[in-house]
């Protein structure tokens, strides 16, 4: 930059070095101008050039040095002298936008071809000179592929740990058949359970009693310890643990050589009542034998499911749903107790999957208020999962059956740990109305409910409930694995329900223990089969 001031002082040229035509020229009068004037107008300039010298060499180093006019320096400058910024950012971030809009209103083409990872694909784009929209429709081809193969994988998984939860370990198989052959060579296996002075106490209403309907000899044992250790009246306990006919010599073998004294336990098999008859139990028969719903429970669990509309969670609830257990003739058991104890007032039934962590006495004081079935509320608690069901998560209320005669928003309750007053029982119609509805539900080929057992136990006992306090049952050890450990610790009774049972290598590692802890270990035939702590 150059300033060139003319020996007459009648002129004032600004040029630059580098080959730029003149950039100012300013001719002064001789007669119109002082020199003072002069003198401050070199001042200004003074001033002024090293901005202009500033902004010029910005200019150049972006690349604008082509300019060669002052107009074009102006048109780059001037922005810049008025705070003004280039939105071209702007615009490419919005070209992106319209761009991807256009992606994604589009149908991805049939047979691409598209890369395995994203380093394939900048190489792919580099070599083929992708545009923007090739670049964003192959990478959207990639993503949806993705989220395919994450659904299937899920749904995988999921098949596979309903077949875990409904096999049998190798461990437990063991355990039945070695204390069923020990049954039939040991008489100490086969004695009398209980001994003959102690059967008037079965019928005993003085007495704590306790219904256990299970085929599995370990969960059993885990149920029956918990209870007898937690208990500040072990002596007042009595234990009818109610099993099937090909369980029944290793149930009661199991009891006989590990006896929980000063508690009571009887072995009963089912065979052994007589009141269990096909005219007494016609709808069970009927679950049973029924070819649509043997394929239900034990058919292809895929076939027809559409995994497209369906979320893993849901899908994971009709795997539940469809367990075998639920066709099972000791899963209805319970709706059947005032008759198969008749001589009982009350009884507290259990689960197989729950443990007894407090004393349970206290539960014979519970004043129903002339309801049959005390139980915990399901639709109300901090565990939003676990404690948010109502009827419309266990039937389809677009059957004009189930619309007509049940409210959506009523509350749920669970089954596992439940107070029966059978005198109030025997004196209603529960057991017809669970046969009718069992009945309209097979009918209509599974249409109002799939949920197993507690669907029609809703609705038979609806009306004789009465909600008891949330810390006598605890329930989703099975199914939630963010189960408060505290809360699980000053539980009456947890329960394990869900598929991830304790016994089982899909169980929580970390709720385990509430289980493993009344296992004994050190059992011979524990041992020999191999049943080691998980």
């Amino acid at each position: 930059m150059q300033l060139h001031v003319s020996p007459s002082m009648r002129s004032l040229t600004i040029s630059s070095n580098n080959g730029f035509i003149d950039l100012m020229k300013i001719k002064v009068a001789a007669r119109h101008i002082s020199y003072r004037t002069l003198f401050h107008t070199i001042l200004i300039l003074a001033f002024l050039l090293p901005f202009v010298f500033i902004l010029t060499a910005i200019v150049t180093l972006e690349g604008v040095n082509k300019c060669s006019s002052f107009d074009c320096l102006g048109r780059r400058l001037g922005p810049r002298l008025l705070g003004r910024v280039d939105d071209s950012g702007q615009r490419l971030v919005k070209d992106f936008y319209k761009i991807l809009n256009q992606v994604n209103a589009e149908e991805i083409p049939d047979g691409i071809k598209l890369p395995d990872s994203f380093n394939q694909l900048v190489s792919k784009m580099k070599n083929n000179q992708y545009d923007a929209k090739t670049f964003a429709l192959m990478l959207r081809a990639m993503m949806e592929k993705l989220e395919r193969e994450i659904r299937e994988s899920k749904f995988s998984e999921l098949m596979n740990k309903h077949f875990a939860a409904s096999s049998i370990p190798k461990g437990l198989y063991c355990l039945s058949l070695r204390l069923t052959d020990e049954y039939s060579s040991n008489a100490h296996a086969r004695r009398q359970l209980p001994s003959p002075e102690l059967l008037p106490v079965l019928s005993n209403n003085s007495y704590h009693h306790f219904v256990l309907s299970t085929d599995n000899i370990l969960a059993a044992s885990v149920v029956v310890n918990s209870a007898v250790q937690s208990s500040l009246r072990p002596e007042k306990i009595v234990f009818h643990i109610i099993t099937d006919k090909k369980t029944y010599a290793g149930m009661h073998a199991w009891f006989a050589l590990n006896p929980v004294s000063p508690a009571i336990v009887e072995v009963k098999g089912v065979h052994q009542f007589d009141w269990l008859t096909r005219e007494n139990v016609p709808v069970l028969e009927a679950v049973e034998n029924h070819h649509g719903i043997r394929n239900y429970y034990h058919g292809n669990h895929l076939a027809g499911a559409n995994l497209s509309n369906t979320t893993p969670r849901t899908f994971a609830s009709k795997l539940q749903a469809r367990s075998p257990k639920y066709i099972s003739l000791l899963n209805h058991l319970r709706i059947y107790l005032p008759e198969l104890f008749p001589n009982l007032d009350k009884v507290v039934f259990l689960d197989d999957d729950i443990v007894i962590q407090r004393d349970l006495s206290p539960l014979w004081e519970i004043d129903l208020w002339g309801k049959v079935n005390g139980a915990v509320e399901t639709c109300k608690g901090e565990d939003e999962w676990v404690m948010s069901k109502h009827f419309r998560n266990y039937f389809n209320f677009s059957h004009p059956l189930i619309a007509k005669h049940l409210d959506p928003d009523e509350c749920a309750w669970a089954y596992g740990m439940n107070i029966f007053d059978l005198r109030t029982w025997r004196k209603t119609n529960i057991r017809e109305t669970y046969h009718y509805w069992l009945k309209e539900n097979l009918k209509s080929n599974l249409t109002m409910w799939k949920l197993g057992t507690l669907p029609p136990a809703l609705i038979a006992f609806k009306g004789h409930i009465h909600p008891i306090d949330p810390s006598w049952h605890m329930l989703g050890l099975g199914y939630q694995s963010k189960t408060n450990i505290e809360k699980a610790k000053r539980a009456a009774v947890i329960h394990y329900n869900g598929q991830s049972k304790p016994w089982l290598q899909i169980g929580f590692e970390h709720l385990r223990p509430f289980w493993t802890k009344y296992v004994n270990y050190s059992n011979d035939f524990v041992r020999n089969c191999h049943i080691l702590e998980l």
